[in-house]
């Protein structure tokens, strides 16, 4: 369990970590995780001041010691925030490509670790609840349990039913993506993803007002990076406004790209978080409304 991001606080942590330990998973905390620091990396952290879990040194040395321990089996996030685009230049990537390849999970601030372990590795990472978000919770959606537990023990292949074809059609491709703010904030730096080009591209963010959305989609439009994209895969919006706008942006930034365009799908920040290969092939078929994974994943 690493905290690569904002600080977690402790009792959600200690309910993630028994969550992960019912599911028959030895959980090791790395050293770090309690820490909590102000964004220079002081401490201790002011009330109301945006925190870290621990400078950025002491946060990219949990993720390299967890990743490069052979005793290890996957890498577990324990929640969000703000903070993993801090760790890139800090990571020693030599060492982790060394390491072999292994699970890396978690969402939302996690994005930009997906986006350049899959880059810089070539491995497929998993994008779906955190230990101290959703598998944290009271009362946890059972279908993003039972899809978190499937995505780390591996199983047959699960579809994920959306709820609205945007656009119509059916493609095949790698899935990347992630949260939209995190692939903006990107480009432009040695860790940008990859473009879409014959890709499935799944999106979703929260609380972020529809014209931000508008504006993040322009910019990745205007930089190019949606040529040739073969399908979108649109997730969870929670707190990004009203519905009808969201879906009246996405299909006039999204729809002329001329790509099957699904949207509802149970991924991201909402109540139900299906667990998602990033790097591993999908079909996408909005006409169905399902994305399914394909043989040709790393687990």
């Amino acid at each position: 369990m690493v905290a690569p991001s904002g600080p977690v606080e402790a009792g959600r942590l200690a309910a993630g970590c028994a969550a992960l330990r019912a599911t028959g998973l030895n959980v090791t905390v790395a050293e770090h995780v309690p820490d909590s620091v102000n964004l220079d990396d002081s401490a201790p952290r002011r009330a109301g001041w945006q925190g870290l879990a621990g400078t950025d040194a002491d946060r990219a040395a949990d993720l390299t010691d967890a990743w490069c321990d052979p005793a290890v089996r996957a890498v577990v996030c324990a929640r969000g925030g703000y903070g993993a685009t801090r760790l890139l230049d800090l990571l020693d990537w030599d060492a982790l490509a060394a390491a072999g390849p292994k699970p890396l999970h978690g969402s939302s601030d996690v994005t930009a670790l997906h986006v350049a372990f899959g880059n810089r590795l070539g491995v497929t990472t998993s994008f779906g609840p955190m230990v101290a978000g959703l598998l944290g919770a009271d009362d946890p959606d059972a279908a993003s349990t039972a899809s978190f537990r499937a995505a780390l023990f591996g199983g047959p292949p699960v579809p994920v039913t959306g709820s609205a074809a945007l656009r119509p059609g059916r493609a095949e491709g790698p899935l990347i993506g992630g949260t939209l703010s995190m692939l903006t904030a990107l480009l432009g730096t040695p860790y940008a993803p990859p473009p879409a080009a014959g890709r499935v591209v799944f999106l979703e963010d929260v609380t972020e007002a529809p014209y931000r959305i508008d504006r993040m989609l322009v910019q990745l439009l205007q930089s190019g990076w949606f040529d040739g994209v073969a399908g979108i895969a649109l997730g969870s919006w929670d707190g990004c406004g009203d519905p009808a706008e969201l879906a009246a942006v996405f299909t006039a930034r999204l729809g002329p790209l001329g790509a099957p365009l699904l949207a509802g799908v149970p991924a991201g920040h909402g109540p139900r978080q299906h667990t998602l290969e990033l790097g591993a092939p999908v079909r996408i078929d909005a006409d169905a409304l399902t994305l399914v994974p394909l043989p040709g994943g790393a687990r």
